[in-house]
């Protein structure tokens, strides 16, 4: 299994029969992607949450890929009247693959996309995922804090890969998040949704060095790593 952090909370994961899923692609208006909308062609895209800077491109990105959105059902449908081909499932519900299935399960964050006049259309909660790909788990947590259902993911037999945020201000912070690596009980840890904007300033190296060793994946935006 291939995945790839494009900054913020951009993931992409690229499965053994070629498969391509793309996580929050929040791309225009990023200062720590690598990705150009144009060169993004997934099969897939997993949104966590309506915000700008997750939701993102998803809109051009379908357009061009004929992608499936996968989204709480708030999200799904209003983005499906955007004529997006779109799944909807809410905590619990998961969508099945030919290489697996996608589990959304619950993030505690906010959820309103931004409109032109300035007010915010809310659309359902905020989400993680649970995802099954060629037999590996992966948990992307999304915007969240830390809370304690974390040790229930995958049914408390631990995961491959747990993407974390570690920014703090608008989700958990360095702290909380090695505390959710013990939780997941994550064989390796990615962290996201940090250094993109000034209050999510931190030092991921020193994160990196306080998980257990060679758990931590200390990667650049683009760089494709395995597990």
């Amino acid at each position: 299994m291939k995945g790839i952090w494009h900054g913020h909370a951009v993931l992409e994961f690229i499965t053994e029969n070629g498969k391509k899923i793309l996580v929050d692609p929040f791309i225009t208006g990023n200062p720590t992607t690598d990705l150009a909308v144009a060169d993004c062609h997934p099969d897939y895209i997993l949104l966590t949450h309506a915000h700008a800077d997750h939701v993102g491109d998803t809109i051009k990105i379908a357009q061009q890929s004929q992608a499936v959105v996968v989204a709480i059902v708030e999200l799904a449908s209003y983005l499906q009247q955007q004529g997006l081909k779109t799944i909807g499932i809410n905590y619990g519900g998961s969508v099945a693959t030919d290489f697996g299935s996608f589990k959304m399960v619950p993030a505690w964050h906010t959820s309103a996309l931004p409109q032109s006049d300035g007010s915010a259309l809310p659309l359902g909660a905020a989400a993680g995922f649970e995802l099954h790909l060629d037999h590996k788990v992966v948990y992307v947590a999304g915007d969240t804090c830390l809370f304690s259902d974390m040790k229930l993911i995958n049914y408390g037999h631990g995961v491959d890969l747990a993407c974390l945020p570690i920014g703090g201000h608008f989700t958990m912070g360095p702290q909380d998040a090695l505390l959710a690596a013990e939780f997941v009980k994550a064989k390796q840890v990615l962290p996201t949704h940090f250094n993109t904007f000034p209050q999510i300033k931190q030092d991921v190296h020193a994160f990196l060095q306080q998980l257990p060793a060679n758990s931590g994946l200390d990667v650049k935006a683009g760089e494709t790593f395995e597990f």
